[in-house]
């Protein structure tokens, strides 16, 4: 395995990854460079907390505002659906109008009796795939 490694105070940081297929390290090696960019603040019970956007199973909009979801915990923060999406959207995918779901918290996928297509996350909580984002959600996970 060939590396490079610049320090200039002047360029943008960036980390790029040429890799023969998907292996534990890729994994980890995107994982520390997400972390290490993209904390969220989220309040729960009044406090602040910072989260790591991979411990999100999804994002979701409710009464006007946007919550991170983390186990059964709901987080609530001060941004926007769309500004999640912009800034996430190499973890997370828009499932339907108000929700985003991280690719890589998904347990399965399961039809329902009208023929929607549901999700299941592995917090076992379940939301719906609109029709409107079927095509966009079956070509990134390969379905």
């Amino acid at each position: 395995m060939k590396y490079t490694t610049t320090i200039d105070e002047k360029i943008d940081e960036e980390v790029i990854i040429n890799a023969k297929k998907r292996t534990s390290l890729v994994d980890q090696i995107e994982a520390i460079c997400i972390t290490d960019s993209k904390a969220l603040i989220g309040i729960y019970n009044e406090s602040q907390y910072n989260i790591n956007p991979l411990d999100i199973s999804f994002f979701q909009s409710e009464n006007n505002n946007v919550y991170a979801m983390i186990g059964t915990k709901k987080y609530k923060l001060k941004h926007k659906l769309y500004e999640l999406e912009e800034n996430y959207s190499d973890i997370f995918l828009r499932i339907n109008q108000s929700c985003l779901a991280n690719i890589k918290r998904i347990k399965k996928f399961s039809s329902s009796l009208g023929g929607a297509l549901m999700v299941t996350f592995d917090n076992n909580i379940t939301d719906y795939i609109s029709r409107r984002e079927l095509k966009h959600v079956k070509e990134r996970m390969g379905l």
